[in-house]
C-alpha cells in the first residue's frame, strides 16, 4: 500500500467516527427530553394520587367539621376511625428531583390541602392538559404545577319562605 492510500482510509475513518459521535449526540438529546417527558407524565400522575387521597382523607373524616391531613405520612394511614385507612399505598418520590421531599401547601385550617414538587427546571408540557390541572398551562417551572384538593363549597340550606300572615277575619259586630 503507498503511503497516500493509508492517508484516505484515515481520513474515511475519521469521517465515518465524526458521523457516528454527531448521530450518537442527537440520540442523547432525543433519548434525554423523551426521558424528561416520562417523568412529566409520571409527576402528574403522582401530584393527582396525592390530590386524591388528600380528598379521600377529607371527605371521610367522622363527624361534621372536615379535617385536612397534618402530615403526609396521615395519608398513608389514618387512623382517626375504627378501622385504619390507606388513602396512599406510600409516599411517592417526586420524579423531578428522586426525592420524596414534596412542597407541602397548607390550608387556612393548618392541614394539607396539596403538594407541589420543589424542581426549578422548566416543563416541556405548556398546554393540553386534563381539566383538573388546567392552571398549569404556561407555567415556567415544575414548583409551580401544584396539586391542590379544594374542597367544593358547603350546600346551602334553603331557608323557608314565610308565608304572609292572613288577614284578620273582618268583626261583623264592629
Amino acid at each position: 500500500m503507498r503511503a497516500g492510500e493509508r492517508g484516505f482510509t484515515y481520513i474515511g475513518l475519521l469521517t465515518v467516527v465524526a458521523v457516528a459521535g454527531v448521530a450518537l449526540a442527537a440520540t442523547g438529546v432525543l433519548w434525554q427530553t423523551e426521558a424528561q417527558r416520562e417523568k412529566e407524565r409520571e409527576l402528574l400522575f403522582v401530584g393527582n394520587q396525592f390530590r386524591r387521597a388528600i380528598e379521600q382523607y377529607h371527605s371521610r373524616t367522622p363527624g361534621a367539621v372536615k379535617a385536612f391531613p397534618k402530615t403526609l405520612e396521615d395519608l398513608v394511614y389514618d387512623t382517626r376511625g375504627p378501622v385504619p385507612l390507606r388513602h396512599l399505598r406510600r409516599i411517592y418520590v417526586d420524579p423531578m428531583t428522586g426525592r420524596a421531599d414534596w412542597e407541602l401547601i397548607s390550608g387556612a385550617g393548618g392541614g394539607i390541602v396539596g403538594v407541589r414538587s420543589r424542581s426549578q427546571a422548566k416543563p416541556f408540557k405548556q398546554r393540553g392538559f386534563r381539566s383538573r390541572d388546567a392552571g398549569f398551562t404556561d407555567k415556567e417551572r415544575y414548583g409551580e404545577w401544584a396539586f391542590v384538593y379544594s374542597p367544593p363549597p358547603a350546600a346551602r340550606v334553603a331557608k323557608p319562605i314565610a308565608k304572609p300572615a292572613a288577614p284578620a277575619p273582618a268583626n261583623p259586630k264592629g
